[in-house]
């Protein structure tokens, strides 16, 4: 089937799920239909006003994709960030922690991080330090940090989570 919209001109294939039976022979597992809810796009109030066109969170049969923070204050965009990597880092979890709570989460919830640092080899392991004061040690999410060359507004740290409510 070709599709005009799929620049690979990809095949759409059907998958057969196979899983053991009781005699430990593989057998084809019942087909499930899912029913996704429609999204819901979330803007929290008390977060900081966003730098670009994008929802705070975007939520979708309770998983939580929360848009990358800056260290912005909630209260006065017109603020600079802070200087540093404690600052901006602490201000980041802080707007964070604000839009996971404005739909119904919290840092307990989330499943996997993104950190985009500026300078990576300067800021790596302070950030790290002060990373594990926001999540429980055994509990901790999947995670992917990129040194990248420039973030909004002047930032040197950049967060993004997914979370997954309770």
């Amino acid at each position: 089937m070709h599709n005009p919209c799929n620049a690979y001109n990809l095949t759409p294939i059907r998958a057969v799920i196979w899983r053991p039976s009781r005699s430990g022979k593989p057998q084809q597992a019942r087909a499930r239909r899912a029913i996704m809810s429609a999204p819901i796009y979330h803007l929290i109030p008390n977060a900081p006003k966003p730098v670009a066109p994008y929802s705070h969170v975007v939520e979708a049969d309770g998983w939580l994709f929360v848009t990358g923070q800056l260290a912005t204050d909630p209260y006065d965009d017109l603020l600079p960030v802070p200087e540093g990597i404690e600052a901006q880092t602490r201000k980041v979890m802080d707007n964070l922690k604000r839009a996971l709570a404005g739909a119904g989460a919290g840092f307990e919830d989330v499943v996997c991080v993104r950190i985009f640092l500026t300078e990576f080899e300067r800021d790596y392991a302070a950030f790290n330090q002060l990373y594990t004061e926001y999540f429980r040690l055994d509990r901790l999410p999947a995670r992917t940090t990129v040194g990248v060359t420039h973030l909004a507004r002047g930032g040197i740290v950049e967060v993004d989570l997914i979370a997954r409510r309770s």
